[in-house]
């Protein structure tokens, strides 16, 4: 088997009858297969898997409480037998039917490449600067396809180049099976995919970015979403990288200024004034709740426990809580 595609869920709703039906209409030269693995869904996702005819497709399902983001991934992977396990989040939605074939190219161009992940589009009803954002994060990747550690100096003192070189996403991404039975996913509650990315990095091996193997993933967060997310990222990023991503208030006021600026001069080149005046209304409120959150992030682990796990998405999350309002997905 060339290629195993992995996708997590739990209560994906209707977008996973997008993303199922796109992964199987995959055109390739090669055999493939999918595994489900589903973590407590009550939304109709096991049955509608078990309505599939297809025998490229299998469930297995979890209990939620074991479920966590590299521990279940490396479930899936080792039930698996592809030469790669692909993976995708339950909301990533294939963008053509040349998606896999572009992560398996950008693999097999280079022995040495341990992992490869692909381009995030934004859905069409998504925001103009959630598309903007999309775009220039993943324009960054695109000048430099395949990557490696050979600069051992820069990667000690350049943080940047560090985050630059283990950025890696598995919402869609390929992992070559040979390096993950050397080097699995870590068990961790965030950044799993960032985790793994770095460790192979330092053990020698390179990275790819395949721009043509592109999904459509992408979330408008309400005000409080983007506060716990932001705060998850920022909180993961110091325990485990020892990133601050807003050391002070200094830097909060400095970033917030500088995305809203960026976007409102986007906003006047393609006249979102007049074609979606409310995103542009309410994108410097967006923006002070992703710097707050980093600002929180940082000083975590000074901030009250109670506080903290309301401030948390995926804590919330793996906990089975909902704070009234507040909602988060699984991905």
């Amino acid at each position: 088997m060339k290629a195993s595609v992995i996708i997590p869920t739990k209560n994906p709703g209707p977008v996973f009858t997008r993303v199922l039906p796109a992964v199987l209409d995959q055109e390739t030269a090669f055999p493939f297969e999918v595994l489900i693995v589903d973590s407590g869904s009550t939304d109709g996702t096991v049955e509608y898997v078990g309505r599939m005819r297809d025998d490229r497709v299998r469930l297995h399902s979890i209990d939620s409480k074991s479920f966590g983001h590299g521990r279940t991934r490396n479930l899936g992977i080792s039930m698996t037998s592809g030469e790669y396990a692909v993976l995708i989040t339950h909301d990533a939605t294939p963008a053509d039917k040349h998606w896999l074939a572009a992560l398996v190219e950008a693999a097999e161009a280079d022995g040495e490449v341990a992992g490869v992940f692909g381009r995030h589009l934004a859905y069409p009803d998504a925001s103009p600067f959630t598309r903007r954002e999309l775009e220039l994060h993943f324009s960054g990747f695109a000048s430099c396809p395949q990557v490696r550690l050979d600069d051992p100096d820069r990667y000690a003192a350049d943080p940047g180049y560090r985050q630059f070189l283990h950025f890696f996403s598995d919402n869609n991404a390929l992992i070559r099976r040979s390096v993950w039975e050397k080097i699995p996913y870590p068990d961790v509650d965030f950044a799993e995919d960032q985790i793994w990315a770095q460790r192979i990095i330092e053990a020698g091996y390179r990275k790819a970015y395949a721009h043509d193997a592109a999904v459509f993933h992408s979330h408008d967060y309400s005000l409080a979403e983007r506060l716990q997310r932001s705060f998850d990222e920022s909180y993961a990023f110091r325990a485990l990288f020892g990133y601050l991503l807003c050391p002070g208030m200094g830097s909060l006021l400095k970033s917030w200024l500088s995305l809203t600026l960026r976007d409102l001069r986007h906003a006047s080149a393609e006249n979102l004034w007049r074609l979606n005046r409310q995103a542009v209304l309410g994108m410097p409120f967006d923006n002070l709740m992703r710097v707050l959150g980093h600002y929180l992030g940082a000083k975590g682990d000074a901030i009250p426990p109670s506080l903290r796990l309301s401030l948390s998405s995926d804590k919330r999350l793996q906990l089975g809580l909902r704070a009234s309002g507040w909602n988060s997905r699984q991905t």
